[in-house]
């Protein structure tokens, strides 16, 4: 008998642990590294199980190699630009398609000013393993809605996914403590590439190595890191 995976909340999982729910009506959400397969859940990948009410489960890993996932919105770099559509690196196994369509206000007329080397901000339309990845740049109802080209200077750098998701919390502590020691502009993107631009070169830097630091810290540890820095900084 499968254990529950409710019971195993805040536990170190392993590939190829199974679970079972606490009823067979229970209606679970699988996150990143977890699959249901019939009445049990498969956990993919190592790591700690999270949960958030009322019913969503995923695994939190230090793992740095990203695998799309459909509505997961990333950071992505324009490599080729081929006739009607351009191929974004976004950091998985192979690159992404995104139609010069696919950005709000976009026609054949009034194309979008994308070129090699741009930065994107886009959210995965299509992304399994049989088709090729399709990014967008708009919602649902045709919107921008803070996705596009961005990345006018700042410096963009890598994270593992695990920190990614703490940034991307809602009223994220991490976040907060950073805007503390100086202002800076930051874009996330859930396939580990954060971007930030700062007053300064040297503020871009230090935020970029706060962030690769702080990770395995304590909450204490980590502001009393950022205090320091923050006196520190010219």
């Amino acid at each position: 008998m499968a254990d529950c995976l409710k019971d195993k909340v805040g536990s170190v999982l392993l590939p190829g642990d199974i679970f079972s729910f606490e009823s067979k009506e229970e209606k679970v959400i699988c996150g990143p590294g977890l699959r249901r397969n019939g009445d049990e859940i498969l956990v993919c990948k190592s790591g700690i199980l999270r949960h958030k009410q009322p019913n969503m489960y995923w695994i939190d890993s230090q793992q740095k190699r990203y695998v799309p996932a459909k509505g997961e919105s990333v950071i992505g770099i324009v490599t080729v630009k081929s006739g009607d559509v351009f191929k974004v690196d976004v950091g998985g196994s192979e690159l992404a398609s995104l139609s010069y369509l696919a950005f709000e206000g976009a026609t054949k007329r009034n194309r979008p000013n994308v070129q090699v080397g741009d930065l994107v901000y886009a959210q995965f339309l299509i992304a399994n393993k049989d088709m090729e990845p399709e990014l967008v740049c708009m919602d649902s109802c045709g919107r921008a809605n803070g996705m596009g080209v961005f990345g006018t200077g700042g410096l963009l750098f890598r994270v593992s996914l695990g920190l990614v998701r703490r940034l991307l919390a809602p009223q994220s502590e991490l976040v907060k403590e950073l805007d503390r020691a100086f202002p800076f502009e930051m874009v996330v993107g859930l396939n580990g590439r954060v971007w930030v631009k700062a007053q300064s070169t040297q503020h871009m830097l230090i935020l970029a190595s706060l962030l690769e630091t702080c990770e395995n810290m304590t909450a204490p540890q980590r502001q009393a890191l950022f205090r320091k820095v923050a006196h520190s900084a010219p």
